[in-house]
């Protein structure tokens, strides 16, 4: 998405925990002629997040859009969860996308200017589903409240909308969600498209969304998964069809 936006003549600001491929991604925005920074922070922490707001003003001397794609998942089965992993994750899901929105809002509502905010949730956000149970509170979450301030801050025109994801590979994900090839394949033989969806095709419809064209969108989660939901609810319900053995698995994660 960052490597789209700039193609298209976006200034982008990178934030995350590791400063490392943040500056990595911002020297490619630089060598394909765009422009970029890097700002390390963690979203749990909403004083990384003024940092990091801070940062993106000084530097270009505006914002104009927000997207929120920090995420945290792990398959295990909800009588295994320890407090302090379901907290992980809405920590990094929920409580993330609302300090980011909140600080970015703050900022637009202070100085009278537009703001739009893009969110990534997931499928599974309105359907809820087995074995990934915090990421689908914390999604859920992120739904409402993209729905929410869609409508409490128009009239700031301050926008938002959300994107709901099915599989599009990527290490982190994949090596958490969906480690073997055969629940890769299984996954596969769900979507009616037939295939997995690509990270390029995710950032044509952000730019889209996040553009002037699509003004008029409030509120919207966009479902984008070759339709995979429709084939039926929960999308890692199907693992109660898979042997799992969990405590290999969990090993394999670490």
């Amino acid at each position: 998405m960052a490597l789209r936006f700039a193609d298209l003549g976006a200034a982008v600001v990178l934030t995350g925990r590791r400063p490392e491929p943040l500056q990595a991604t911002a020297d490619t925005v630089a060598a394909r002629g765009g422009r970029a920074a890097a700002a390390p922070a963690d979203v749990r922490d909403p004083a990384q997040v003024a940092t990091a707001l801070q940062t993106a003003l000084q530097t270009f001397g505006s914002l104009d859009i927000l997207v929120n794609n920090a995420a945290g998942n792990f398959l295990c089965p909800a009588e295994d969860l320890s407090p302090n992993a379901f907290a992980s994750i809405v920590g990094i899901v929920l409580h993330g996308t609302f300090h980011c929105t909140q600080a970015a809002g703050r900022h637009w509502i202070g100085a009278g200017k537009p703001g739009t905010v893009l969110s990534i949730a997931t499928t599974y956000a309105w359907t809820g589903s087995a074995f990934v149970l915090p990421s689908a509170c914390a999604k859920a979450g992120v739904v409402a409240l993209t729905r929410s301030l869609a409508v409490e801050w128009a009239r700031h025109r301050i926008r938002l909308n959300a994107i709901a994801p099915g599989p599009i590979p990527t290490e982190g994900a994949f090596s958490r969600l969906l480690p073997t090839e055969d629940l890769i394949e299984g996954r596969i033989r769900r979507i009616p498209a037939g295939r997995l969806g690509t990270a390029d095709e995710l950032a044509e419809l952000a730019a889209w969304m996040v553009c002037d064209a699509t003004d008029w969108m409030r509120g919207e989660v966009v479902t984008f998964d070759g339709g995979e939901w429709l084939r039926g609810a929960g999308e890692f319900s199907d693992l109660l069809d898979f042997p799992i053995d969990w405590g290999a698995l969990r090993k394999g994660g670490r």
